[in-house]
């Protein structure tokens, strides 16, 4: 028994599914001009867009006029573009307005600064670090502005005299390079507030000159060769921190209470044998900072102050230390000592964060030999 099969007229069916459609589009027309018409539905596309606005940061003025609100989409988009570009050049101006005075330089690539350096006498900060650069050009005299002479690092091998111009001058960093001299004309920087030459191992001593740097409150003079705490140090009259550790220091002037303003003192891998008791006339001292092993003789007063947190460290001392000439091991005593000075600058941070537990003696056991 075979299937019925029933055949209709197409043209029947199409008919009867154009009816269907074109009376479908005139219900959503029909709806379309009903929600035009509709106060609500204008109401809640002003909100809408007002929100969107305000979300973006918009004014008001800019889509509001005489009390009605243009829901244009295009005038939202144009209004969001120039809005965004404003802002960014606001950026960027400000970033040229921060770093129009600030020079930048690092990479081993660089032997000596650019030539174009010297016409930018406006700069009032120089930050150059872990460079092959040698010599500082002596036409550093021209930038009369300058108060931040940041030159960690680097392969300089002295200061030009010239540097005595910079009146302006408030931090001179060149840690960390090859120096075994300062020229005398720095002590003209009579603004100098941080001065800090340590790691350069080669330094012996620092001329009389900078005696003229009353304003000093930061001496860094660690990983040197000093025999002794120069004489320029002493006249400092309000040096508060004071880092001559790693020195070949022997003892300790009478006279150090000369620095009645100092506060933080630190004297770690040293020579040291005995703590003189003037120490004790440096009534705003707060730390002091020792290699313990060599001392025989400590004013007991430091010990039991209330005042003074007293660190002994219990390290390697610097008569074991073998200094050799070569070039290989100039940088790999100054890498050992740079991580040194980190570490110790981590404690010192720990110590200060709990200013609030009671002053004490403490020895701490360090080996950090590399």
């Amino acid at each position: 028994m075979g299937h019925k099969v029933i055949v209709f007229d197409i043209s029947v069916i199409r008919g009867l599914w154009e009816t269907r459609v074109r009376k479908h589009q005139e219900r959503q027309k029909k709806e379309a001009e009903r929600l035009e018409q509709s106060a609500l539905e204008k109401i809640k596309e002003e909100w809408n867009f007002v929100q969107e606005c305000r979300k973006k940061g918009i004014p008001q003025s800019a889509y509001c006029k005489n009390g009605f609100v243009d829901t244009n989409v295009r005038l939202l988009e144009r209004i969001e573009k120039n809005s965004l570009l404003t802002k960014e050049s606001l950026s960027k101006d400000r970033g040229k307005r921060k770093n129009k005075f600030i020079f930048e330089l690092s990479g081993t690539e660089w032997k000596e600064l650019p030539d174009s350096l010297q016409e930018q006498t406006h700069l009032k900060e120089w930050h150059i670090e872990n460079t092959l650069i040698q010599i500082i050009p002596t036409y550093i005299q021209l930038f009369q502005a300058m108060r931040i002479l940041d030159l960690p690092k680097n392969q300089i091998t002295h200061l030009p005299a010239e540097i005595g111009y910079l009146k302006s001058l408030k931090e001179l960093n060149v840690s960390f390079n090859h120096l075994k001299s300062i020229p005398p004309e720095l002590g003209d920087c009579e603004n100098l507030e941080k001065l800090d030459l340590s790691g350069n191992l080669e330094l012996t001593e620092l001329p009389f000159e900078l005696s003229n740097l009353k304003q000093v409150t930061f001496v860094d003079v660690s990983a040197n060769k000093l025999s002794s705490i120069p004489i320029c140090v002493l006249r400092m009259s309000n040096l508060q921190w004071l880092d001559i550790s790693s020195n070949h220091l022997n003892d300790l002037p009478q006279d150090i209470d000369r620095l009645e303003e100092l506060q933080t003192f630190l004297l770690h891998k040293n020579k040291l044998t005995y703590l003189p008791q003037s120490l004790l006339n440096l009534t705003k001292l707060t730390l002091l900072v020792v290699s313990g092993e060599g001392l025989v003789e400590i004013p007991t007063a430091i010990c039991e102050s209330n005042s003074i947190k007293f660190v002994s460290l219990m390290d390697n001392p610097i008569g074991k230390t073998n200094y050799q000439d070569s070039e290989e091991m100039t940088g790999s005593e100054q890498d050992r000592q740079h991580f040194e000075k980190e570490f110790m600058k981590a404690y010192i941070e720990d110590l200060k964060e709990r200013e609030s537990v009671p002053s004490y003696t403490t020895k701490v056991s360090f080996n950090l030999q590399l």
